[in-house]
């Protein structure tokens, strides 16, 4: 009965706390320029004519991932990115989104979505894929990489102009386990403005997106959760096959 109760306050927090933009690498550092190519910067045009960030990854030259949350009207993505003001940057935009069918926005269960390019990107020194983790991969990662543009730190207005990266700990979190997502904990992750970047472990592959940042009460650390990548990967194969 506590477990049961503790998930709702989880889940009601989350709705309050990680719903919208959730990511921003809090206590991180700049990444080595271009070290992570398959990072995106995903421009969500909104209905209000207002353009708001999101991050992402490339899978192929056709597709990148992202969070379901960071829906909009429609998209652009930026590829080869290190420095937001450098000119070298390939701009694409996006032709059809796919968030999955089952995401739920006051849960957020299910936080994940495809972009389908309207044309290809250009594989380069600074722009290339990763590789996904799949079933096989059932063992719990520790050692985790997240990386993004956005705030880095909880009193900052503006988001990085570069690259940050944070290092996280994977957790064994019973909660998130049952809102099928990883997590990590501490003053150090993703928050405000990093929304749908990957989580990268040990063997340089994307375990997770990331979904939200909250807290189960004021005393508590703060939880990161990530939306589970091996559990969607039938899915993401499928959308990619029928769309690609």
């Amino acid at each position: 009965m506590f477990i049961h109760c503790t998930l709702v306050m989880l889940i009601f927090a989350l709705t309050l706390d990680g719903q919208v933009d959730a990511g921003k690498v809090i206590g991180g550092h700049e990444a080595v320029p271009h070290s992570r190519p398959y990072m995106v910067i995903v421009l969500r045009h909104m209905d209000n004519g207002q353009t708001m960030n999101c991050d992402g990854f490339l899978l192929n030259e056709d597709f990148v991932m992202t969070a379901a949350h960071c829906q909009g009207r429609s998209y652009t993505v930026q590829l080869g990115v290190h420095n937001v003001h450098s000119n070298d940057i390939q701009e694409i935009k996006v032709e059809q989104a796919f968030p999955h069918k089952d995401y739920n926005s006051n849960s957020i269960m299910n936080d994940i979505m495809l972009l389908k390019l309207g044309s290809k990107a250009k594989f380069s020194k600074v722009v290339k894929h990763i590789s996904l983790a799949d079933q096989s991969d059932d063992c719990l990662p520790k050692s985790c990489i997240v990386s993004g543009w956005g705030l880095t730190a909880e009193n900052n207005k503006y988001s990085s102009t570069v690259l940050m990266e944070v290092n996280v700990t994977l957790t064994d979190n019973q909660l998130c386990a049952e809102i099928n997502c990883y997590c990590s904990g501490g003053e150090k992750g993703p928050g405000k403005g990093d929304s749908g970047g990957p989580l990268v472990c040990e063997d340089g592959i994307a375990y997770g997106v990331v979904s939200f940042s909250t807290k189960i009460s004021p005393c508590d650390q703060k939880i990161y959760g990530y939306t589970k990548i091996p559990d969607y990967i039938n899915w993401i194969k499928q959308t990619i096959k029928m769309h690609g």
